[in-house]
């Protein structure tokens, strides 16, 4: 396992990861405006999972799927792509008039927000290339299995990511309540996520490779 040295190096690292903004720390804000502090650590705790999933799949080799047959990554991309539109959609078509009074926004269940942070997670197949390009640099292969070790360093991830966006969370919900005060600002959360989940899109239809 790897000694407590290159565990710190490894926080370090993650935590400048971590602070830099992102499409998961933008996701995770949006949510938490537009719903509430659940909804935030729910999305939160899906993509964590995901980080988890592909911290196994890096560890039996399936990454490498991506490198060996391109068209691979293409159809994982599209389907992340086409799934995050789907979002945008039914999110800016939710019916505002379902509201309870005050203007919060209809409550998706938080198992739906969960679900929805995991498989946009599981399908950014630029994921499944950074974790595999980063985490080896921090395991020890004479200290045996690669599975235990990635596990390791993807709860370090978590951990650290927990205390960032956890912070952006908090922050994001007080928007949120602020937003939902005002009956003109009422569906502009609403229109917030769904434009982050077109944005997200986007950017993951035109993503390459490198």
């Amino acid at each position: 396992m790897p000694d407590i040295y290159i565990l710190a190096l490894f926080a370090s690292a993650c935590l400048v990861l971590a602070a830099t903004p992102g499409p998961d720390m933008l996701l995770i804000a949006s949510r938490s405006v537009s719903q509430g502090r659940g909804a935030g650590f729910s999305s939160l705790a899906g993509i964590q999972l995901g980080t988890y999933c592909h911290a196994l799949a890096a560890a039996l080799g399936l990454s490498q799927l991506f490198l060996l047959v391109p068209v691979a990554y293409d159809v994982v991309r599209l389907a992340g792509a086409a799934y995050l539109l789907f979002l945008a959609w039914k999110t800016v078509r939710a019916d505002g008039a379902a509201s309870p009074p005050g203007g919060a926004l209809p409550r998706l269940p938080l198992g739906r927000v969960f679900r929805q942070g995991l498989l946009t997670n599981l399908l950014n197949p630029k994921m499944a290339l950074f974790v595999p390009a980063l985490f080896p640099q921090f395991v020890k292969p004479g200290s045996g299995s690669l599975v235990p070790q990635m596990l390791l360093l993807a709860t370090v991830l978590n951990l650290v990511g927990l205390l960032v966006n956890g912070l952006v969370i908090l922050t994001a919900s007080r928007l949120r309540r602020l937003a939902s005060s005002s009956l003109r600002y009422r569906k502009l959360p609403q229109y917030l996520l769904g434009s982050v989940f077109a944005a997200l899109a986007c950017r993951l239809a035109f993503a390459s490779r490198h």
